[in-house]
């Protein structure tokens, strides 16, 4: 047997309170159908047969603290029962489902269900470890999956069950719910709508980007503006999550999107899994919607993904045993877990198909009279009447499962230590027993001869990441910086962007409708607004409040000379108004103000700015005046920086983690990076120098070339460029 490895899936294991809303309204649909038998192939993982009538028999795929999801997948089974297993047949073998329920907006579900006068329920808590629990109608816990104590209750055979303290509900959300919510929290706001409002991390960062809100500003330094934006955000949400049928998939291309709409196979959308960008019930507005579709369910596409490796799940409890008696074959094959993750996950998903057929192969043999008697039976019935009359007459018979006229197959269920049905097989009526199970050890046999050429292919694979390896140090050895390829942008990069001696931002309009949104966004009644004294000028922000903060990591990786920054919202709290700032910060936002101007490009050497306060800008005009996009008026008295020198120095800084140029005059940047470079005007192409300091650090062109003064540059390097 092979080590069956954790899920190497990239996409989202755990469910949030989101997922659970959709997942609730999707098994709502199997209100009425009978439980008929319950497994526990691994001790993370709990399966319920339902059964509905004149339908398949669906497996409900319980995953502790994880994720919950119906599949009808062919599953092998335990042929005893686990402990936990038998007291769920106990107490609901042949029971209706008659309600699925969320606590709240909560990460617990709740399946009722009704056997004769009484009521029992199966609690699912999918946060934390989670855990699954038995409920008797007086509400005591008749057995939990695992026993656990909190500092608000204990969940323990015959004790009562008490629910978790009740979350933050979006749906029943009022103003000062969000706003106690936001105001007891010092975290930044995605951790805070991801753990404390159980969002995740999805969908906490779906309510920022409909707010247009930076994620990682302080929860209680909200303004009233931006907590009236996350509101209506979270609104948004809740209102599309109540759509149906509204389960999207987002791909990574038209390509693999094209493949996946075209594909109705199960096992050709497992190759695409990869793919696979996102999946959701409400829009993700940073993804684009061209590369979407809609799904059948949020089920469907956790089976997908997920559902092999949970078919699988009684395999791996098997092999970890191998492994952990020290049987060698099991430690040697366990070594697959410090292989490269694509590669494990194609030789993974080869290795699960190939043990679930050879199980299943092996049950077919062994109860070859059980599987004999089913297919002579069929046979004879579909010599006798059409295949759409026995199709209808079989959703009474419990061994047999769906029905597939085209392909000529049916499902037959085999029986467990009870005699009563439990794993699936899929059988080709047109074949005898042994050609059936011959069927699954020959696809057996096909997958290990794919595991064994993905083996291969890893070997390559782990050569050409040594080499990979080696090149990284010698590039950090050389003061280059890994390329880092962002799917987002930080707020501010969509302007022109840079900082002060103080770690303020100073922020500045690219265009005409850059130049409105800084001011309508992003001029904040204590901030300054800062113009060149120059028609065209871009309207400019000295930030109070927002900037970047030195921090101190040790990292070889990091080459000498890279200052690692974060982003931070509480900057400058000792000064209410950025008046009140220095008159060197004032000259540094003035000189970058007149740099990031027609200025640069004039010829001359020195050029004159100005301030204001935010409350003296405005769009209003005169009487029989106009203005255009982008302009505005400014009204009383302004404050002049003059002969203000032309110069700009730029240096290499990791902020947040990410690598990117910083500009700011040559003062601030060289007393904070110690590789950095000066720029200058010229008539060389600011293109050539970019791609020098892209070559020679590793930033991206891009970035470089984003933060240049809009004309020709040149550079007097100071460490930025090593060997230069």
């Amino acid at each position: 047997m092979m080590p069956l490895q954790d899920s190497p899936i990239g996409m989202r294991d755990k469910f949030s309170s989101f997922d659970v809303a959709c997942i609730v309204n999707e098994l709502s649909e199997m209100i009425g159908a009978r439980m008929r038998k319950a497994y526990q192939p691994h001790y993370e993982q709990v399966v319920l047969k339902l059964n509905r009538k004149g339908l398949p028999s669906t497996d409900l795929v319980i995953v502790r603290g994880k994720r919950i999801y119906t599949s009808q997948r062919d599953r092998p089974m335990p042929s005893k029962p686990s402990q936990f297993a038998m007291v769920i047949r106990k107490h609901l073998n042949n029971s209706r489902l008659i309600e699925v329920n969320q606590f709240g907006f909560d990460r617990v579900i709740e399946l009722v269900f009704e056997k004769g006068p009484g009521r029992i329920k199966i609690v699912i808590e999918l946060f934390r470890d989670g855990n699954i629990l038995l409920i008797d109608n007086q509400g005591k816990i008749i057995q939990p999956l695992t026993h656990a104590k909190y500092s608000t209750r204990s969940l323990k055979k015959g004790l009562e069950y008490n629910l978790p303290p009740e979350a933050f509900n979006p749906r029943e959300m009022q103003r000062n719910d969000l706003e106690y919510l936001l105001k007891n929290s010092e975290h930044d706001l995605i951790r805070t709508l991801a753990v404390r409002a159980s969002f995740g991390a999805l969908y906490g960062s779906i309510a920022c980007a409909n707010a247009n809100l930076d994620e990682n500003i302080v929860s209680n330094s909200m303004t009233t503006e931006q907590i009236d934006l996350l509101e209506e955000s979270i609104k948004k949400m809740t209102s599309e999550l109540e759509e149906q049928n509204n389960v999207k998939v987002w791909m990574k291309n038209n390509d693999s999107l094209e493949k996946w709409i075209n594909s109705d196979d199960i096992e050709e959308r497992e190759d695409l899994i990869s793919q696979i960008e996102e999946t959701a019930p409400i829009n993700v507005p940073y993804l684009d919607l061209q590369f979407s579709t809609k799904v059948e369910s949020l089920s469907s596409i956790f089976d997908i993904v997920y559902g092999m490796y949970d078919a699988a799940a009684f395999i791996r409890r098997e092999e970890e045993k191998l492994i952990e008696s020290g049987n060698d074959e099991g430690e040697r094959k366990a070594k697959l877990e410090r292989r490269s993750e694509q590669q494990k996950s194609a030789i993974d998903k080869f290795l699960h198909r190939a043990a679930i057929n050879q199980e299943i192969g092996k049950s077919i043999q062994e109860n070859w009279s059980h599987v004999n008697s089913i297919l002579e039976q069929f046979n004879q019935a579909i010599v006798k009447e059409s295949w759409q009359s026995v199709e209808k007459k079989v959703g009474e018979i419990p061994w047999i499962g769906k029905i597939t006229p085209s392909k000529r197959t049916i499902v037959v269920y085999l029986p467990d230590e009870e005699g009563e049905p439990a794993t699936s097989v899929t059988l080709e009526v047109g074949k005898n027993v042994h050609q059936n199970a011959q069927r699954y050890f020959e696809d057996a046999r096909i997958q290990k001869n794919k595991a064994s050429g993905a083996k291969i292919a890893l070997e390559n694979t782990e050569i050409s990441k040594s080499r990979e390896d080696k090149k990284a140090a010698k590039n950090t050895a050389a003061g280059k910086l890994k390329f880092l390829k962002r799917n987002k942008k930080f707020w501010f990069e969509k302007y022109r962007w840079g900082i002060l001696s103080n770690g303020s931002l100073f922020i500045g309009g690219r265009d005409a409708k850059g130049n409105d949104t800084i001011v309508k966004k992003h001029l904040n009644s204590t901030d300054l607004y800062f113009h060149a004294d120059l028609h065209g000028a871009p309207s400019c922000s000295l930030k109070l409040n927002d900037g970047l903060e030195i921090v101190k990591i040790n990292n070889e990786k990091i080459p000498e000379g890279v200052v690692s920054l974060k982003i931070i919202q509480g900057l400058n709290k000792e000064v209410g108004d950025a008046r009140d700032l220095s008159k060197e910060i004032h000259q540094e936002a003035a000189q970058m103000a007149v740099c990031w101007s027609r200025a640069w490009g004039s010829g001359g050497s020195a050029a004159t700015a100005f301030y204001a306060r935010p409350s003296q800008v405005s769009k209003t005009t005169e009487s029989g005046e106009s203005l255009g996009r982008g302009s505005f008026v400014v009204r009383g008295k302004r404050n002049w920086h003059k002969d203000i020198s032309l110069e700009l120095a730029i240096g290499i800084g990791l902020i947040n983690g990410v690598p990117l140029p910083i500009v700011g005059t040559a003062e601030t940047i060289s007393g904070i990076f110690p590789r950095w470079g000066k720029i200058l005007p010229s008539k060389e192409k600011k293109e050539i120098m970019a791609n020098k300091i892209s070559k020679a650090t590793g930033l991206s062109q891009d970035d470089i070339l984003s933060c240049l003064p809009p004309g020709g540059c040149t550079l007097e390097n100071y460490g930025l460029i090593i060997d230069y």
